[in-house]
Parts: structure tokens; C-alpha cells; sequence
């Protein structure tokens, strides 16, 4: 890679480095390695495999610091919120060290007799992964850990924003004892090039994608000419529902943490808010203030809560939505002050949201919190399911019974109920929809690095 380009840091538009840019030559040398590790790695003792993966945790809690600040310093996030992504993304080599060992698979009679079935698990091969800027240790982990405690060898693609965090897991994964072709990193300026050469390649048999919805049909369309494995987490745009009896206080301290965590830059953050009229001034009034009380700037600060959107066209994109939302009759609730320098967008509040706003179609992807209004239960969950994603929702309801058949009814393939959060490494992420194919995290992850395979063997 004689090439490269820069990274910088997006609270203050600073070069921070220089990395190699990939080329489609280079990526499919990237893709030579792992297909000559694949055979050895995959023959590998799933009790050896595991035993790396867990050093690769061990590893990362050894380096978290290191990793925060790099976080910090090419994402923007706030010191906090990249401490808790590294510790996160952690758990994912944890958990899947102890999946590696938990070989799944069936014995029984053929109906007809005189045969027995034996079925069982094997690793796709080489898998593509494609990662997002917004949680650069995370969505690495949450791919990587799965693919190689199934037995895969990966070629890994990091966003163009975030590649300084991707290639220092690799050097850890390399420490914890990975052989090397299995894990192969190719930072690039070209990624449509560069993955489309991965899914020409009869050698690479799977595709893990998270990212944009609009991206992720091309992908889809790409790996149908040779009907390659895919698994798709795409976008999202999370209703945040609270009902009349709902305690306001807990449903305020989910909100800050459903819409404002990581500045509002995640697939899972509430984007719409639908509050009943019998409490809607009370949750607009608590949460425009926890919002004004809000501390943004440059993330190396870390009492700083906030930190800038990831760049530029982020920040004017976000910045467009909200002068819609206001042009249609929305009304600013709260806004903090931001720093003159960097790409900043202050964390709002809108109140007045017109139901059919179109701030309310799109995914906001910033700090940035539309309030609707609502007293008809069915119209309500009719306007949440009304779009085309389906990842995640919040229900605050101070009934139980209520709650779950407000979730039950909402189109999405996770559900905080009366919590801000729904990741975790032991649970199945992923949506329905449009919102992706496929789930990552708990036993689920592991099976979509695997096929299933079926011996039927004469037994007279």
C-alpha cells in the first residue's frame, strides 16, 4: 500500500494520522491470505480458538485507555461514552470465546429407516466484513469474535473516518496469538471498488454489513450474482414511546441515554418521540432541562458530556432537518451552547412536531429530539410502525402487562422496555424490515458465520 490518507479529528478538524489506502489489488491480497489461513484456522481445536479470543479480551481491558483515547481522538465521542464502547466491545471476545466451544448439532433416525442423520456445523470460509465510523471497537469486535470463534478467516473494511481503532485491534488480535492471514485490515478511500472485488471473489462466502440502508440494498444486490451469505444490520429510526402512567423521571434519564448517547450517532438512537398528552409537558419541560444542562465540546475534555458529529456533512445534514422541522411548525424546546470550532451540533429538543413532519421519516443521526404528541394508542403505534426500518423501540409505561403489548404491536426487532439501551453481547441485535437480515451478539451471532451440513449414513 504505497498510498494513503489522513484521519483527523473531527472536534477540531485536526490531522490526527496517516494511513495506507487500499487498493482492489491490495484487498485481494487481503482476501489470498485469509483463504490460505482459512484451512488450518478453521482445523483448529475450538477450545485453542477460544482461548485466543479470550486473550483478545483480556487484552483489550489491558489497553482500554489507549483505546478510549483513540476513540476519542478519530470519532468525537465523549471521553465516557468511548470508555463504555471499548468495554463493550470487549465482552464480545468474551462471550464468543465461550460460544466457540459449544458445538451445536443433531443424531437421529431417518423416518423410513435404515439410515441414520448426523447434522452438523461448519464455518462459511472467508468473510468480508464492512464496519461503520460510529462505533469503530464495537462493530469490529461484533464481527470479528463471531467469525473466528466459528472458524472463519476475515478481511475486515473500517469506515474511512475510523481506521486507527481497527488497526490497533488487529495488532492485539496478532498479540492474543492469531495466526497470521486469519484477521487481514484494509483501511480505504475506495470502498465500493474494494468490496465489490470482494463479492466478484468465488473465495469469499460471506458478507457482514452494518451501515446505511441505501448502502446495504447495493450490497445485496452485488452479492446476488454468486448468492453470497449476507448478513445486514442496517439503518434504523427508533420510536421512543411514553404512556400516561409512565414514571417521568426514569422515562427522562432512558431518553438522555437512548437519544443522546454517542451525540445521537447510532443505528439504535431514539428518533422519534411519542409522549401522551396527559404527561407531555411534563417529560418536554425535565428533558429540555437534563438537555441544557448538557456539557458539549471537545471529547479530550472529559467532563465534557458531548462531543462533534463525525463531520462537516453531518452536522449541515442535521442542521437541515431541524430548519425543516421548524419551517413545518415545530418550535426549538432546548438547545446547549457549542464550541465555535469543530463539527458541533448542539443537542435540541423540538416540541411541536407536526405528526406527519419529515424530520419524522428520516434517521436524524445526531442529538436531536422531535416530540409528538399522542392520546389514541392504535394511531400512535400505527405512525411508529409507519417507515421502512424496523431495528429498535422504547416503551416507558408504569405497567408492565402495558408495556409489552405496546411492543408487541411495534415493528422492530428490539425493544428497551422501561430502559434507554438495548445492546448487549449475550442478546440477538439486529431488525426487521429494512432495518437488516440477520442477528449479531448471543448464540445466534456465531450461527451466521456457520452452515449447516447433513450426513445420511446407511445403517441396515
Amino acid at each position: 500500500m504505497a498510498a494513503t490518507f489522513d484521519v483527523f479529528d473531527p472536534a477540531s478538524g485536526a490531522l490526527l494520522d496517516k494511513v495506507p489506502d487500499g487498493s482492489v489489488q491490495d484487498a485481494l491480497h487481503a482476501v489470498d491470505a485469509a483463504y490460505t489461513a482459512f484451512p488450518s484456522w478453521a482445523a483448529m481445536a475450538s477450545r485453542a480458538r477460544a482461548e485466543i479470543l479470550r486473550r483478545c479480551y483480556d487484552l483489550m481491558l489491558r489497553d482500554a485507555a489507549k483505546l478510549t483515547r483513540l476513540i476519542v481522538a478519530e470519532n468525537g465521542k465523549s471521553f465516557a461514552d468511548a470508555r463504555s464502547e471499548v468495554l463493550y466491545a470487549a465482552e464480545f471476545f468474551r462471550w464468543f470465546s465461550e460460544e466457540a466451544v459449544r458445538a451445536d448439532g443433531a443424531y437421529g433416525d431417518a423416518p423410513t429407516g435404515g439410515a441414520k442423520t448426523l447434522v452438523t456445523k461448519a464455518p462459511v470460509g472467508v468473510a468480508a466484513l464492512i464496519t461503520p465510523w460510529n462505533f469503530p471497537a464495537a462493530m469490529a469486535t461484533r464481527k470479528i469474535a463471531p467469525a473466528l470463534a466459528a472458524g472463519c478467516t476475515v478481511v475486515l473494511k473500517p469506515a474511512e473516518e475510523t481506521p486507527l481503532t481497527a488497526l490497533a485491534l488487529a495488532d492485539l488480535l496478532t498479540e492474543a496469538g492469531v495466526p497470521a492471514g486469519v484477521v487481514n485490515v484494509v483501511p480505504t478511500t475506495n470502498a465500493p471498488e474494494v468490496v465489490a472485488a470482494w463479492l466478484a471473489d468465488d473465495r469469499v462466502r460471506k458478507l457482514s454489513f452494518t451501515g446505511s440502508t441505501q448502502v446495504g440494498r447495493i450490497l445485496l444486490a452485488q452479492a446476488a450474482n454468486r448468492v453470497v451469505n449476507c448478513s445486514m444490520e442496517l439503518g434504523g429510526n427508533a420510536p421512543f414511546v411514553v404512556s400516561a402512567d409512565a414514571d417521568i423521571d426514569e422515562a427522562v434519564k432512558g431518553a438522555m441515554i437512548a437519544k443522546y448517547r454517542g451525540g445521537g450517532q447510532a443505528c439504535t438512537a431514539a428518533n422519534r418521540f411519542y409522549v401522551h398528552q396527559d404527561v407531555l409537558d411534563s417529560f418536554t419541560q425535565k428533558l429540555c432541562a437534563a438537555v441544557s444542562a448538557l456539557k458539549v465540546g471537545p471529547s479530550c475534555d472529559q467532563t465534557n458530556e458531548i462531543g462533534p458529529v463525525i463531520n462537516a456533512k453531518a452536522r449541515d445534514r442535521i442542521a437541515r432537518l431541524v430548519d425543516g422541522a421548524v419551517a413545518e411548525g415545530a418550535r426549538i424546546a432546548a438547545q446547549c451552547k457549542i464550541p465555535n470550532d469543530g463539527w458541533f451540533y448542539p443537542p435540541t429538543v423540538l416540541s411541536g412536531v407536526a405528526d406527519d413532519a419529515q424530520i419524522l421519516n428520516e434517521e436524524i443521526f445526531g442529538p436531536v429530539a422531535p416530540i409528538v404528541g399522542w392520546s389514541d394508542e392504535e394511531a400512535m403505534i400505527a405512525a411508529a410502525n409507519n417507515t421502512e426500518f424496523g431495528l429498535a423501540a422504547y416503551v416507558y409505561s408504569g405497567r408492565m402487562q402495558d408495556a409489552l403489548r405496546i411492543a408487541e404491536k411495534i415493528e422492530a426487532g428490539m425493544v428497551g422496555i422501561n430502559r434507554g439501551i438495548v445492546s448487549d453481547p449475550a442478546a440477538p441485535f439486529g431488525g426487521v424490515k429494512q432495518s437488516g437480515i440477520g442477528r449479531e451478539g448471543a448464540n445466534e451471532g456465531i450461527r451466521e458465520f456457520q452452515e449447516t451440513r447433513m450426513f445420511s449414513v446407511d445403517w441396515k
